[in-house]
């Protein structure tokens, strides 16, 4: 397959990965659907209003056409062959004496001198989120022109990656040196720039601070400042700033759940693939521009399904949302010195203004959109791609 020749130099042993679930395991599936409940009718789901974080949540009519579509009509082979049409690998990372088994899907360069990047996934996210982005860049470059070395894993605890330990507690700086090990590991410990949004943002922030070999940083949520100055912003910013206000006031409930009670709502969402579906899919509607597709959201729903991802992943909000809140943006000793960029979508969960930004880091690239989202690979990959061109591009040869 092309693009699945790693750099020579690294040290990791890959393994093929293929993704699989039995026929067994999938008619299993379809009958839990099938069986699977959905909740009378009420007034709150009757007027709920998704894209309205005071308005009460998942409507009731598309969780039931959903379903439906899920029964009937969706096919989850379609998704599997979709994962597989790109090189996938595994590799087992030593963290601290616990052996991680790390999946990615990679495009390898053959271009000398390609830049290594390393795209983060968030919650409820996964390394579906970019396989649009990927796309256009294998349809765009050949391998020996593509720009990039482009490495996109599953976060620990996310999809086909294996879980935090069961003895000891893990957090966001965990994530990131499993990653940066993972990085070194491919031969890219001479420099590499990470990329991420949600999850992935607070992962990339570590990293830019804590790991020599990461050279630049890329962001698109940077969520946790507040009182900042107002003057001078546009009209959009300000508008954006209201979504973060419903946010921080009415749009969490589901991240405080996470936070202080994540062995709970692990459990409750274990035992149905269509309450899954009301708890995830309300976030890929809130949070994007535009709705996305529902086989979209149902493959992502699915994946989490199969590789129990929900309880497994939360972890990581009793970090951001437990007794001691810890958001890496708004941390002084978190500043990111070293070139960073940033784009603004007005539809993110909340959208904060580049000066703001701009207080948490050397800022020297910065892209405002007229659209977009939360998912910013899976809702815009054009413009995902040519922001990841674009500032690779600026800052690369003065990191280098």
């Amino acid at each position: 397959m092309a693009y699945d020749q790693a750099p020579i130099e690294g040290s990791l042993k890959l393994q093929p990965f293929k993704a699989h679930v039995s026929d067994e395991d999938l008619n299993d599936f379809k009958q839990l659907v099938k069986l699977s409940k959905i909740g009378p009718k009420t007034y709150e789901n009757q007027t709920a209003n998704v894209k309205d974080y005071t308005h009460f949540g998942i409507d009731r009519q598309w969780l039931s056409d959903a379903k439906q579509h899920w029964e009937t009509a969706y096919d989850w082979r379609k998704c599997e062959d979709r994962i597989n049409s790109f090189p996938n690998f595994t590799a087992e990372i030593d963290e601290e004496g616990y052996k991680f088994n790390i999946h990615f899907i990679a495009l390898f360069s053959q271009k000398a001198g390609a830049v290594p990047l390393l795209l983060l996934h968030g919650w409820p996210g996964s390394v579906l989120e970019f396989l649009d982005s990927l796309d256009i860049l294998r349809k765009k470059y050949k391998p020996e022109e593509l720009p990039f070395h482009v490495i996109v894993p599953s976060l620990p605890g996310y999809g086909y990656s294996s879980g935090p330990p069961l003895d000891r507690n893990f957090n966001t700086e965990g994530i990131a040196s499993v990653m940066d090990k993972l990085m070194v590991g491919l031969g890219f410990g001479d420099g590499y720039i990470p990329q991420g949004g949600d999850v992935g943002s607070f992962v990339t922030r570590v990293l830019a601070v804590t790991s020599p070999s990461v050279k630049a940083a890329h962001i698109h949520l940077c969520i946790g400042q507040q009182g900042l100055p107002t003057e001078g912003l546009t009209e959009a910013e300000l508008k954006g700033l209201q979504r973060v206000q419903d946010f921080s006031t009415v749009g969490n409930a589901y991240a405080r759940h996470h936070g202080t009670r994540p062995s709970t709502i692990g459990l409750v969402l274990s035992a149905s693939p269509v309450s899954l579906l009301a708890w995830i899919g309300e976030k890929f509607l809130q949070w994007s521009d535009k709705n996305p597709s529902v086989d979209a959201v149902l493959d992502s729903v699915t994946l989490y399904w199969f590789t129990q991802s929900f309880p497994r992943a939360i972890y990581v909000y009793r970090q951001f949302f437990g007794d001691k809140p810890q958001f890496f943006h708004n941390d002084p000793e978190f500043y990111i010195k070293k070139p960073m960029g940033y784009s603004w979508h007005p539809e993110e969960l909340a959208p904060v203004p580049k000066a703001w930004v701009k207080e948490t880091g050397n800022l020297v690239w910065y892209r405002g959109h007229e659209e977009g989202g939360h998912f910013a690979a899976m809702e815009k990959p054009e413009l995902f791609v040519k922001d990841m061109e674009d500032f690779v591009g600026e800052v690369w040869p003065t990191v280098k």
